[in-house]
């Protein structure tokens, strides 16, 4: 086993705006808005955060054990960048039991309520918060070996100045683990029982033709290399859960609420009329009395080394 420096001192930068009133708030929205804009968005970001890891548990699992294979056992010093409610900081905790994994976000909010859930786990002597804004600068971290950045890095200003950073602050040899979507998550069946067949098709089609589209990234391949990384491997992976799980039907109201707003101007008015009757807990076609809901999609990973 490698002979350890003393653990850096972590530096919390606070600029006075964090989360609410910068445009790049670091952690992850799986709906395609990248951040939030004052509490009540914040708290339904945060609920779509924590959903997604309850019903994509398995998928986590899966991530995580890739990494793994990659790093070997002797991880001590993690990061999670852009942590949101931390459901993949408190997964490395768990994978890594000798780890020490500071979750960056910048989010007070969303720390809070990470902090909060590692306590329950009894993971919050191994779990430590840091609010920062990564666009303002890196977060005085170093000698890491293993750097996480699930959904989050296509949200930053300047990827590449951010993926310089980290590989300074790995040791030689270290890991770092990015994963984005591939795409956009599908929740519905063709034909609903009601209005047209093809809702959620109509509806990814009409994101993809947005201006600023779902999610959209580029190949970080060619950005790795030039930050000095060795890719290692890039897989892709089936967020499908191997069997329903009971929050579905939850997951699914909560991802589609939050692109209601942007479908408003791109849907026929039917389908809009369908998306509301979807969204209402009180109608018959609620997504809440639905069982035939099912996740689909899928994420790409890609594991660089420091060398």
């Amino acid at each position: 086993m490698r002979k350890r420096q003393e653990s850096p001192r972590l530096v919390v930068m606070d600029h006075g705006h964090h989360q609410r009133d910068t445009p790049h708030a670091h952690h992850h929205d799986h709906a395609g808005e990248g951040h939030a804009h004052g509490e009540t968005d914040e708290a339904g970001l945060a609920e779509i955060l924590d959903l997604d890891g309850e019903v994509l548990h398995a998928y986590l699992d899966d991530v995580v054990g890739w990494v793994a294979g990659a790093t070997g056992p002797d991880v001590q010093r993690v990061v999670d960048l852009g942590a949101g409610t931390g459901t993949g900081t408190l997964a490395l905790a768990r994978r890594f039991p000798a780890a020490q994994v500071v979750a960056v976000d910048a989010s007070a909010t969303m720390l809070s309520r990470l902090s909060a859930a590692a306590t329950d786990a009894d993971l919050g002597d191994r779990v430590r918060t840091v609010c920062a804004d990564l666009d303002a600068g890196w977060p005085g971290l170093a000698d890491l070996d293993l750097a996480w950045a699930a959904l989050s890095l296509h949200h930053v200003a300047d990827p590449g100045r951010l993926l310089g950073q980290v590989h300074d602050a790995l040791r030689p040899g270290g890991l770092l683990a990015v994963t984005e979507m591939t795409s956009a998550s599908r929740f519905l069946p063709d034909d609903l029982g009601v209005g047209r067949p093809g809702l959620e098709l109509r509806c990814h089609a009409a994101l993809d033709a947005q201006p600023a589209p779902f999610d959209r990234y580029p190949d970080w391949d060619e950005a790795l290399e030039r930050a000095g990384f060795v890719t290692v491997e890039r897989r892709t992976f089936s967020v499908t859960p191997p069997q329903p799980e009971p929050a579905t039907a939850r997951y699914a109201r909560s991802y589609l609420s939050r692109l209601r707003p942007r479908l408003a101007d791109d849907l026929a008015a039917d389908d809009l009329a369908t998306l509301d009757l979807l969204l209402d807990d009180t109608s018959p076609h609620g997504l809440l009395r639905r069982g035939d809901l099912r996740v689909q999609g899928s994420r790409t990973g890609w594991l660089a080394r420091r060398v």
